[in-house]
C-alpha cells in the first residue's frame, strides 16, 4: 500500500475531492489551519490536503504532507489560466514547472533562475505514462504569486519560459518534491484565458463545484493501480 497525498490549494477545488472521499469511508481532519481528508482507493491510502491558494501555502502543504504524513507520492488537482495553445475546458497534465515570477536580472541572472540549483522542476515519468494512456495533453507550465490577466505578459512568459499554462502553486510544490526525492505531477484544467475576463470565467467555474478535476485523477489513479 502506498500513501499517495493530493494537494488542492482552492476550498471550491477542494470540495469535490471531498465529496469523492466521502462515498469511500473518508475520515476528515484539521491541523496547523490545514483541512486533511484521509481514505482507501485502489488498495492506497490518500490523504488530502487543502494548502489555500499561492505559492508559500502551496509548499507549506506539500512538505507537511511529506514530512509528516509520510507519502510516496504527490499530486495536485486546479484551475489554470491559459497562456498559449489552449481554451478554456482544457485539462492538462504538466510535464514541467517552473517560477515566472523570480527575478533576479538585476544581479546578472536570466529570467526565472535561481543561482546554484535546479529551477526547472519535471514531473514523474510513471505518472506522466498514466496520464498520456487516459488521454491528457502534456505540456509546460509556469507558476507565480499572481492571478494573470495581461496578454502582454503571456506573451513574455511564452517566449521566455515556454509556459502553455499559468497557476500560483505547482512549481512551488514541485521544488518541494524535488528536495525530497518524491515523485510529483500537476493536473491543471484551463478555467479562463487569463485576459480581461479571466476573473469571472476562473471565478464561474470554480464555483460550479464540477468534478471534473477529481474524476481526472481517479481515472489516473485507475490505470497506474486497478489494472
Amino acid at each position: 500500500m502506498k500513501t499517495i497525498g493530493v494537494l488542492i490549494a482552492d476550498e471550491y477545488e477542494y470540495a469535490p475531492f471531498c465529496a469523492f472521499a466521502d462515498r469511500h469511508g473518508a475520515v476528515h481532519g484539521k491541523e496547523n489551519g490545514f483541512r486533511l481528508v484521509e481514505f482507501e482507493l485502489f488498495g492506497n491510502r490518500m490523504i488530502g490536503i487543502e494548502s489555500g491558494i499561492g505559492k508559500v501555502n502551496a509548499a507549506t502543504a506539500a512538505l507537511k504532507l511529506i514530512e509528516e504524513k509520510k507519502i510516496d507520492e504527490l499530486y495536485n488537482i486546479g484551475f489554470s489560466g491559459a497562456v498559449h495553445g489552449l481554451r478554456r475546458g482544457k485539462t492538462i497534465a504538466a510535464n514541467a514547472y517552473q517560477e515566472c515570477d523570480f527575478d533576479l536580472t538585476a544581479l546578472g541572472h536570466a529570467p526565472g533562475e535561481k543561482p546554484g540549483q535546479n529551477f526547472i522542476y519535471h514531473a514523474d515519468d510513471a505518472m506522466l505514462k498514466a496520464a498520456e494512456a487516459i488521454g491528457l495533453f502534456a505540456c509546460k507550465v509556469g507558476t507565480g504569486d499572481f492571478f494573470l490577466t495581461s496578454q502582454a505578459k503571456k506573451d513574455e512568459y511564452y517566449e521566455l519560459f515556454g509556459v502553455c499554462a499559468f497557476d500560483m502553486e505547482s512549481a512551488a510544490i514541485g521544488s518541494v518534491c524535488e528536495r525530497y526525492g518524491i515523485p510529483f505531477m500537476s493536473i491543471r484544467k484551463i478555467s479562463d484565458d487569463a485576459e480581461g475576463s479571466a476573473a469571472e470565467d476562473y471565478t464561474a467555474m470554480n464555483e460550479s463545484l464540477e468534478t471534473g478535476l477529481t474524476d481526472t485523477l481517479v481515472a489516473l489513479l485507475k490505470e497506474r493501480y486497478d489494472g
